[in-house]
């Protein structure tokens, strides 16, 4: 893939832009997702109250972190040592001054004003079974006001690649705001990254964002097998990948769990990525954002493609093996050994 969105012009290597969400996990009993009526590894969006009940039964073990997809996928660049800069909505509460502090102190740039009405700073609670597994209910509260006045042209114009959740479709502002920023990238040579997020997402949209890849205004998709499957509303992976290799995309790369991942680059072969292996899952929480994470790094220092798959299988592994979806230092050294 010769087009990277010109990194030696830019002055940031990713732009992510997504819901700005404060996560609060909790590492529970399998019988809370029955106990709490919870759809057990899916996102589920939930209102204020909803937000609140399922707070309050969380006990004093739970971590918060600034998160989002998007913003996870931020900070795991930033570790790594890309130029990294996030794009989203906040409140101007305590918490979305904890989103700020928590986001910025790792190195991302963060300039988008704070809202000063309207809904709080948004919360993703995050119910961990001992499988690993993660159940999210997220409450979307100020991130939904993300809106065209809060995208600095420049900025975009600046980054190599802009990288945008799926999950931003969901409010029409976001929408709008999502546009402009793909209108702006590509008018000056850069690249659009989307994540489908996840099945629920794609079933919502499929319609729009089949319409946005046939408009030629999505160049790299990052999604796992369901999502894939989603979106080609086929249950044959083997069809799944055969139309988004023909579709048009300059590059899919497909997370597949314990079979690793796969580079789909038109008018190429695959390119077969092993996954690496873990002592334990104990929370699959951002394993994607973080395999987009050193995927994208990769991809901005010029890496080949399967040297980026093997930054990104490093990086979602790493992640799963603790709670939450940050690295350590050790395991961001890890992620860049040869």
């Amino acid at each position: 893939m010769k087009n990277r969105g010109n990194p030696e012009t830019a002055s940031i290597d990713v732009t992510s832009m997504g819901n700005a969400i404060i996560d609060v996990l909790w590492q529970g009993p399998e019988s809370c997702i029955q106990d709490y009526d919870l759809n057990k590894g899916a996102m589920t969006l939930i209102d204020e109250d909803r937000a609140e009940f399922l707070t309050g039964v969380m006990d004093e073990s739970k971590l918060m972190v600034s998160g989002g997809s998007a913003g996870n996928t931020a900070v795991g660049l930033a570790g790594l040592g890309a130029r990294s800069a996030y794009v989203g909505k906040v409140k101007n509460d305590a918490l979305g001054q904890a989103f700020k502090d928590s986001i910025t102190q790792t190195g991302a740039q963060f300039d988008v004003a704070f809202s000063t009405e309207g809904p709080a700073t948004a919360r993703s609670l995050i119910f961990v079974t001992p499988d690993g597994q993660r159940t999210m209910n997220t409450f979307l509260g100020a991130s939904t006001r993300l809106a065209p006045s809060d995208i600095d042209e420049a900025l975009i114009a600046s980054s190599a690649v802009t990288y945008m959740e799926g999950y931003l479709w969901d409010q029409p502002e976001a929408k709008d705001a999502f546009r402009l920023a793909v209108q702006i990238a590509h008018n000056n040579g850069r690249l659009i990254a989307l994540s489908l997020s996840d099945p629920f997402c794609v079933d919502r949209w499929r319609s729009e964002f089949l319409a946005m890849i046939e408009a030629g205004m999505i160049d790299i998709i990052f999604a796992n097998q369901d999502e894939l499957k989603s979106l080609y509303q086929t249950d044959d992976l083997v069809e799944a990948r055969n139309r988004a290799r023909a579709d048009n995309v300059q590059m899919v790369a497909l997370t597949m769990g314990y079979e690793g991942s796969l580079i789909i680059v038109s008018g190429a072969e695959d390119i077969c990525v092993p996954v690496v292996e873990v002592v334990k899952r104990v929370d699959t929480t951002g394993a994607g954002d973080l395999y987009a994470a050193g995927f994208l790094y990769g991809f901005t220092q010029g890496e080949t493609l399967e040297t980026c798959g093997h930054y990104g299988s490093r990086a979602a592994a790493a992640v799963i093996q603790r709670v939450g979806a940050r690295m350590e230092k050790d395991d961001l050294r890890a992620v860049r050994a040869a």
